[in-house]
């Protein structure tokens, strides 16, 4: 009897590990099926988010041959609702990048550009911000190691800081570069970043498509209440000429610094998030937009 149990017990331990077995590669097999799937339906997505930044360089050339001038009027400015594609979605959007106030004119010729300084200052007090930042931002990209007075920050300021790393001494490459700075945190990153640019050349601003607060920093004194004035009036019309925005009755006995403005635009930022099953990817894509051509400037995912 006692050899009986023990080969019952032997018999219902080799079946218990045989079904171990078979369920643990079943389920190896379904997590390798699964991970391929995510693989393959990752790669197709980055593909369709691709497309959908070629599409748009078709839309630009499209829009440079109908008009002269670029605003929020025009369908490359529309926002689309998620479109359907086989096994799951796409969200594109297409930003003015001259709607936003560029970094990297705050030097000119590596030299520090002091009327970009007091427009950049006048943003942060929009923003409600410390205009004292400007001075850090000026330091982190100029070509010398002299702290701007009072509140500037070079190399001494970062080589203490674990890991230590140096100023950059060149212009910005990405407006994320902007949390490596001495005094901003992630909640004034988070407030500066819808309306700063970092373009590779000197850049106006278009003011057609610039947000109020940009418009409240473009014009010293000028009021919120002025400055809705000016959005509702390109809204109904977009402006034609600098002179035309420049003349409007809202900026009336302000200084306005014309050579700053225009009323078009060469720089946009694509944006993309396809999701297929469970796989997903995003696409940012900064383009400039030539006259016969659309270049891409940076693409990151």
């Amino acid at each position: 009897m006692k050899q009986r149990g023990i080969a019952l017990i032997t018999v219902l331990l080799v079946v218990a590990l045989a079904t171990f077995a078979a369920v643990a590669m079943t389920t190896r097999q379904q997590v390798d099926i699964r991970r391929t799937a995510n693989v393959i339906n990752g790669e197709q997505a980055y593909l369709y988010a691709l497309g959908g930044e070629s599409w748009v360089k078709r839309i630009l050339l499209r829009d440079a041959k109908k008009s002269s001038i670029d605003s929020l009027n025009e369908v490359w400015a529309t926002r689309l609702p998620a479109l359907p594609i086989p096994g799951g979605s796409l969200q594109a959007q297409l930003e003015d990048l001259q709607s936003r106030f560029n970094l990297n004119n705050l030097v000119k010729e590596e030299q520090a550009s002091p009327e970009d300084i007091v427009l950049f200052e006048r943003l942060l007090g929009v923003l409600d911000l410390s205009p004292e930042l400007a001075q850090v931002v000026v330091d982190w990209i100029d070509s010398d190691q002299k702290i701007r007075y009072p509140n500037g920050a070079e190399d001494n300021a970062y080589l203490i800081k674990t890991p230590a790393y140096r100023t950059s001494n060149t212009l910005f490459s990405s407006p994320s570069e902007i949390r490596l700075l001495s005094g901003f945190d992630k909640e004034s990153y988070q407030k500066l970043l819808p309306y700063i640019s970092t373009l590779p050349i000197r850049t106006q601003i278009n003011v057609n498509t610039a947000p109020l607060p940009i418009l409240m920093a473009l014009v010293k004194d000028l009021s919120e209440t002025d400055a809705r004035t000016l959005i509702a009036a390109r809204d109904e019309k977009p402006f034609e000429s600098v002179q035309d925005f420049v003349s409007h009755d809202a900026l009336a006995g302000l200084q306005v610094e014309a050579q700053k403005l225009s009323v078009s635009s060469a720089y946009f930022l694509f944006t993309a998030q396809v999701q297929i099953d469970r796989a997903r990817a995003q696409l940012s894509s900064v383009l400039h937009r030539l006259p016969n051509k659309v270049k891409i400037v940076r693409r990151e995912n």
